[in-house]
């Protein structure tokens, strides 16, 4: 494989996708340079931004003109991403996929068959999660090559080094669903990099050397990070290695479906109320039009804030569409009142989030939290993984947390639960950081700058039943053996020595992996048998595994468990016989959650 020329970080965000890259220079320089995507903004009218709209408009013919979705690569175009999708989506949200990052994370479907959009009318065209993470990437590299690399095949994206962004509160087929988005994009040199963590290098970047003059041995920086679908938190301890400082990644949270499409909903319940008020009344429709149109004038309100209101606009569905248009608008004391109270209250640090009993019969969609309250998930994952040493530092991230209003309350309360003051670090652009670090971090693999000590977020294992004769009413024991342990290097990998396993070969079979954010002393090969609380189930591996000449169905073949996490950044297990090359790969299941289908082609808009 040739050289790369650049490294580019690649943040594939829920509400916005973005671009940063470095030449790869042999002086050592770094010039990091934000992309802008050139991208539809009208009909035919075609301008470069660096920030890409996360969203995905597939419209029928008669709701784009002829030419209206056209690209300088792409004159045919039938499907637009970025910001005309996200204008023209608020008035079709029918034809309209938002939030295709969460729907990416959503086990409770399948996330290989075309879903997208959920509440598509009957007959609509629909793409799956992974179609449409990959359409943001494949418009992305167009972009790329149409501009950067303009003729020149080792520019093309597909031959740079790629550093693609996920929460790291990804599960494995999460991790695994995203990197199959890239490749379905041409993108094959690729490694994957937590966001938190991404952030933080580009504070580093920002700071060059200095950084060492704002933060000191023992100190703990918590990464607050609240986007358009998720909050994610990781806690990042600076240490002494060799008489050096050293960083660490010692904690990360929960997949948390919780951020800026939760508040954009509550936002749309808010503003229909005081439109119902003046008698005003929406059906569905129009309720996610106003759904869309409050997250345009929330994102206005947070970017300005000199702005005291953003309009609001509903098209109205009788015969004269013009005449009966709904107009109102979000003011910044209504916006700050629904976020600060509603998602950002003030709690204590033994608050938890509420969990209230569910219906038995519920709207399938996806898996939002229950409790919206940020503060109150914080309070959990630092009573979790900090214990009394709460952390003195901030680092905030997302575009949720560009309204002042919102990190001086979490501030407030950091500072409250820890009884002495709490400092923010200065970020370098909560739109832009995770993107610039990913770059950043492209360099500190060939070498410059420092590195984050991370590894695997979690320790992993598989599920193994108990030998043991069969007993009327009581499930065979099973033991959690580690597989991968806590912070597992990229690229290395681990055998469960002295144990040899019995597999099932030449009919299905499925594997529970199970996973602990807590348990991080636990060794490659150890069994824990009572994990209450602390090891949780994962996802499902399965697996049909053929059998050799010697084996018939349903035979059971003595095997040893390898691990590997990957260079990429994802998990793979091996199960390994006895007898020259016998060796099969527990892959995950991708399609669980619903019955399978064949996923679409992605878009090519």
């Amino acid at each position: 494989m040739s050289e790369a020329t650049y490294t580019v970080g690649i943040d594939l965000g829920t509400t916005n996708c973005l671009m940063a890259y470095t030449p790869i220079e042999a002086d050592g320089a770094l010039r990091i340079s934000l992309f802008a995507a050139p991208q539809l903004v009208g009909p035919g009218e075609v301008e470069a931004r660096p920030l890409l709209p996360s969203f995905l408009l597939l419209p029928e013919p008669h709701d784009a003109p002829p030419g209206a979705l056209a690209l300088p690569w792409r004159p045919g175009a039938d499907a637009a991403v970025g910001v005309y999708a996200r204008e023209r989506g608020a008035e079709l949200p029918g034809k309209l996929i938002a939030s295709a990052k969460s729907w990416l994370s959503h086990s409770g479907i399948d996330r290989t068959a075309p879903v997208l959009p959920w509440e598509a009318p009957e007959g609509a065209r629909r793409l799956s999660p992974v179609d449409a993470s990959a359409a943001y990437l494949i418009h992305l590299r167009d972009a790329w090559n149409h501009t950067i690399a303009a003729g020149d095949p080792a520019l093309r994206l597909e031959r740079q080094d790629v550093l693609l962004t996920a929460p790291a509160s990804f599960d494995p087929v999460a991790r695994e669903l995203t990197v199959e988005a890239a490749r379905r994009a041409g993108l094959e040199r690729l490694t994957l990099l937590e966001e938190p963590q991404a952030a933080f290098y580009a504070w580093l970047y920002a700071h060059g050397e200095a950084w060492r003059a704002h933060i000191a041995v023992g100190d703990a920086v918590l990464v607050c990070d609240v986007g358009g679908g998720t909050t994610d938190f990781s806690l990042i301890d600076v240490v002494e290695e060799d008489g050096n400082l050293d960083l660490r990644r010692v904690a990360v949270g929960s997949h948390i479906l919780l951020g800026g499409d939760n508040m954009d909903l509550t936002l749309a319940y808010a503003v229909r109320a005081k439109m119902a008020a003046r008698g005003a009344a929406l059906d569905a429709w129009q309720f996610r039009a106003l759904v869309h149109q409050c997250r345009k004038a929330k994102e206005l309100l947070l970017t300005s804030p000199g702005l005291e209101a953003a309009p609001i606009s509903i098209l109205g569905r009788g015969s004269s569409l013009i005449g009966g248009t709904l107009r109102t608008e979000l003011t910044h004391a209504e916006l700050e009142q629904v976020l600060l109270e509603g998602f950002f209250p003030e709690v204590g640090p033994e608050a938890r989030p509420q969990r209230a009993a569910r219906a038995g019969l519920q709207e399938m969609g996806l898996p939002y939290e229950q409790d919206p309250a940020v503060t109150r998930h914080l309070a959990a994952f630092l009573g979790r993984h900090a214990g009394a040493g709460l952390p003195g530092l901030v680092l905030f991230n997302g575009g949720v947390m560009n309204a002042e209003a919102l990190r001086r309350r979490v501030l407030d309360c950091l500072a409250a639960w820890r009884g002495a003051p709490v400092e923010q670090l200065a970020s370098a652009g909560l739109d832009h950081a995770v993107a610039i670090g990913a770059a950043y971090y492209g360099a500190v693999r060939r070498g410059r700058g420092i590195r984050i000590r991370a590894g695997a977020p979690r320790a992993y294992y598989i599920g193994v039943e108990s030998a043991m004769p069969a007993v009327p009413g009581i499930p065979t024991p099973r033991t959690a053996l580690c597989v991968a342990p806590y912070g597992m290097e990229e690229g290395a990998h681990a055998t469960v020595a002295g144990r040899t396993f019995g597999l099932v070969v030449g009919e299905e079979a499925a594997f529970s992996l199970l996973a602990s954010d807590t348990r991080r002393e636990d060794r490659v090969g150890e069994q824990v048998e009572d994990w209450a609380g602390e090891i949780t189930e994962a996802a499902v591996m399965e697996a049909l595994l053929p059998a050799d000449g010697a084996a018939a169905g349903g035979a059971v073949v003595p095997v040893q468990l390898e691990s590997r996490f990957t260079e990429v950044g994802t998990l793979e297990l091996w199960c390994v016989g006895q007898e020259e090359g016998q060796r099969w790969k527990l892959a995950f299941d991708l399609r669980s959650g619903a019955e399978a289908a064949a996923p679409a082609d992605a878009p090519q808009p």
